[in-house]
């Protein structure tokens, strides 16, 4: 018998709880929650799996130059046949930082003009109307995913992906000939 009384409780709570949730069900579509998925945030690094922002290394003065050391954008690499996890941050003062796998972080300075190349591109009016998530096109089995951050902003695009022109002009700009691939 008091294995009856237990199967007839948790019955009875199972039913109340399914009819709550019921209840709770909201009546018409502008009264339903947001049920769309965001996708995990891209990882940044071999030892990271979440995108940093683009924040100052170090304060502005009068609010209106970029500190040397900010960062100016950071551009994440995932996928290819390898499976590569790579970044690439530049910075302001056209300084760079590129993380390929698991070994030692590589630096560099981009040349003045190369620098302004980039912050150009970036700054393009064009660049800021560059989709945020990839627009069509076929993708390429084992191609990479990029990740590019610039101004709290953040653009993804795939190999095979429609790449606007804006978006490609960044790319070509960046040091090294373009965001890092290798394993």
């Amino acid at each position: 018998m008091e294995y009856g009384k237990r199967y007839g409780a948790a019955a009875l709570l199972a039913a109340l709880v399914v009819a709550a949730g019921c209840a709770q069900a909201p009546a018409t579509p502008d009264d339903r929650p947001d049920t769309t998925v965001s996708p995990p945030p891209p990882p940044s690094g071999p030892a990271d799996t979440t995108a940093t922002a683009t924040a100052p290394a170090t304060p502005r003065g009068d609010g209106d130059e970029p500190a040397p050391q900010e960062v100016l954008v950071e551009v994440v690499v995932n996928g290819g046949f390898a499976g590569v996890r790579n970044k690439l941050v530049v910075h302001h003062d056209g300084s760079y930082r590129v993380h390929t796998g698991t070994r030692p972080a590589r630096e560099g300075r981009m040349s003045a003009a190369g620098a302004a190349e980039l912050r150009a591109a970036l700054e393009d009016p064009a660049y800021a109307k560059v989709p945020a998530r990839p627009t069509g096109g076929a993708t390429v089995a084992d191609g990479f995913t990029y990740y590019v951050t610039h101004a709290h902003r953040l653009v993804v695009t795939r190999d095979g992906e429609d790449r606007p022109p804006a978006l490609q002009r960044v790319f070509d700009a960046l040091p090294e000939g373009g965001p890092p691939t290798a394993p």
